[in-house]
């Protein structure tokens, strides 16, 4: 049963709020288990138990499937996967604060490009001068591997922000995550399943992946495919800008991380570069998914 009026009461940047610190807290859990599996290991894992957490709430709806979601749908698998295996082996090597602000250029950069206004590409540029004081490269201690691998992540969650707002427009609810879940998991195997296999699978790994599971993907991710459909990417992309500080404030109390002042510094001109980013409300146009006759996947079908 559909009650639309309960979706449209919340409002939509709450939603996105609450996805981005369950999103932060996943990931400062995940720590410990990427110490016994590796980062891909726990990014598998988690899109394994995640994959069978959305079925048992929403089957996913093979038969309303149309030939052109087809694409939408295993670009998104793929990016969700990758974003969250490649963010893992980030925070694997660098603080969680400085991975966020770095991975964020990703989605503020889609922001910026997208925007009407030529101006608003200065502020990835303002971001980027925040990220180089969080590195603090004149120290010699930065970890390449590790911001290369932020990086990485940073344009699949470009890619996802876009595919998850196109997705979230066809699917109602979470339906479209029962079908790129599993897509994400078969996604990263390869590179997930071997780090299991040959880590310390210890008695406490698999619940632990399970419960971090439910908060992400199943829980945040939801929450942000709601979120998206009912704000434009830019609005997104604006709220965004606050992630990298709570990327910061769950790095202090769960994993004792403690920036530096030039860090907080940096922080601070990522966060005004998110924010000065675009401003935008709610999208023109909010459509419900529309429940067209599906088109049958098989060849010669239209």
């Amino acid at each position: 049963m559909n009650r639309p009026g309960l979706a449209s009461g919340v409002p939509p940047w709450s939603t996105a709020v609450t996805a981005m610190l369950a999103v932060q807290l996943s990931n400062a859990l995940s720590v410990p288990v990427i110490d016994q599996v590796g980062a891909a290991g726990t990014a598998w894992l988690r899109m394994c138990f995640g994959a069978g957490f959305v079925w048992l709430i929403a089957r996913p709806a093979i038969g309303s499937l149309r030939r052109k979601d087809v694409p939408a749908l295993v670009v998104l698998g793929v990016v969700t996967g990758f974003m969250t295996t490649f963010f893992l082996a980030a925070v694997e090597r660098i603080p969680l604060g400085t991975a966020v602000a770095i991975e964020f250029l990703g989605p503020l950069g889609v922001a910026a490009i997208m925007s009407k206004q030529r101006k608003a590409l200065v502020w990835p540029l303002l971001a980027l001068i925040g990220v180089v004081l969080l590195t603090e490269p004149w120290q010699g201690a930065i970890d390449l591997a590790g911001v290369g691998f932020a990086l990485a992540a940073g344009i699949c969650w470009g890619l996802y922000n876009v595919f998850t707002q196109h997705v979230g427009d066809r699917f109602s609810g979470i339906s479209g995550l029962s079908l790129t879940i599993p897509v994400a998991a078969i996604a990263t195997m390869a590179f997930g399943l071997p780090q299991v296999i040959s880590g310390q699978l210890t008695w406490w790994v698999l619940p632990a992946a399970a419960g971090i599971a439910l908060i992400t993907p199943v829980i945040a991710f939801g929450l942000e495919m709601l979120a998206l459909r009912r704000m434009t990417h830019t609005a997104f992309g604006t709220l965004l800008s606050i992630e990298p500080a709570f990327g910061i404030l769950i790095g202090l109390l769960v994993l004792a991380q403690t920036p530096s002042a030039v860090q907080l510094g940096g922080i601070a001109l990522v966060v005004l570069a998110g924010a000065s980013a675009q401003r935008g409300g709610g999208r023109q146009s909010e459509k419900p998914p529309q429940a067209e006759a599906p088109v049958p996947l098989t060849k010669g079908s239209r």
